[in-house]
């Protein structure tokens, strides 16, 4: 098994580690594309799946998820990340931030990132990017955008959906 293919399988485990957590607080798991034609088919509670958006690029570009909660009052992207040896996808970081700030619509969006593969100082760039606000002006500066590993969060859901 090659690199990369071993690295989407681990990346497929976060992905339904956050799957299996959130169906477990009552969200039901939809496809994004089967939402978007009949949105109230499906209740408030959903978790959706593959969520297209606009790349800095203007090339379309897809997240993990989309949770959206009326109980809660949360519309939150959820971006899943991977790394389980070193490699280039640190490199993908900055351009992920990017993204969140300029171009995802959401105001709440959350980076999950884990694996011990992240070269040193990247997350910690990510993170300190966040909490400064780096490269953000007007609007984008509002964004409330959470860095989680997979610990983070487990204990984020557990507090917050209780």
């Amino acid at each position: 098994m090659g690199k990369g293919q071993k690295g989407n399988i681990t990346g497929n485990q976060l992905e339904t580690a956050v799957k299996t957590v959130l169906a477990g607080k009552g969200f039901k798991i939809v496809k994004y594309r089967d939402w978007v034609k009949s949105p109230s088919s499906f209740g408030d509670e959903v978790l959706l799946t593959n969520v297209p958006y606009t790349t800095i690029y203007k090339h379309r570009g897809n997240t993990e998820f989309l949770l959206i909660s009326k109980t809660y009052d949360l519309v939150m992207r959820i971006e899943c990340k991977w790394q389980q040896t070193s490699g280039s996808v640190d490199e993908k970081l900055p351009y992920l931030y990017l993204n969140v700030i300029e171009s995802m619509p959401e105001n709440k969006i959350m980076i999950l990132i884990d694996g011990r593969g992240w070269k040193e100082g990247a997350i910690l760039w990510l993170k300190d990017a966040v909490k400064r606000k780096k490269y953000t002006e007007g609007l984008n500066k509002k964004k409330e955008i959470l860095v989680f590993n997979l610990t983070d969060f487990f204990t984020w859901a557990n507090k917050t959906f209780t």
